[in-house]
């Protein structure tokens, strides 16, 4: 009879109040510990510079989609009104840039606004139609009103005795288990 092995995702720290979260981000970042995540019931103020998180590169995705929306109307335009189909409309020139603007304006929008939802689902790495943290029965209260602090066992450092004592060191509410 084999056994299948249940790996652990990591520990993880409940808290009551987002100033001790906050501070034990801070103690674990000062421990070594890299693969840290945090979950709150609304946004807490400080807790993504605890974290070391960096800004995102949606804009770089929105600045290269709507260069591509534009330029690739534009050249469409460009095509059809002089090499493909020139037609000479009351003496203007073919090569008319003044008419060909609004439409790649409107594609550069549309280019800018595809691009960050597509690199907004590629950045999360979504859609993840299951995650391990939703198995513990307490991380619910994340909804409402707890603060919950997640070492990964993916982290460099990560030794499961090592990280729970380390987890009591900061006196939460409970230290769960995430099978993984």
């Amino acid at each position: 009879m084999n056994k299948i092995a249940i790996k652990n995702y990591g520990l993880m720290a409940e808290f009551e109040t987002p100033e001790l979260l906050v501070q034990a981000v801070r103690e674990s970042r000062l421990n070594g510990y890299q693969a840290v995540e945090a979950y709150t019931p609304f946004p807490v103020e400080g807790l993504d510079e605890a974290l070391g998180l960096r800004r995102d590169s949606l804009p770089f995705f929105a600045l290269v989609g709507g260069c591509i929306g534009a330029v690739s109307i534009y050249f469409v335009e460009y095509y059809s009104a002089i090499i493909d189909y020139p037609i000479n409309s009351g003496g203007r020139p073919y090569h008319s840039w003044p008419a060909f603007i609004p439409p790649a304006v409107e594609m550069a929008i549309l280019g800018a606004a595809l691009a960050v939802v597509f690199g907004m689902l590629l950045l999360n790495r979504l859609p993840k139609l299951r995650h391990p943290i939703f198995d513990v029965s307490q991380f619910d209260m994340a909804e409402r009103d707890r603060f919950f602090l997640c070492i990964s066992a993916h982290d460099p450092l990560f030794d499961e005795n090592r990280a729970q004592r380390f987890l009591e060191s900061l006196e939460p509410v409970g230290i769960h288990k995430v099978k993984g």
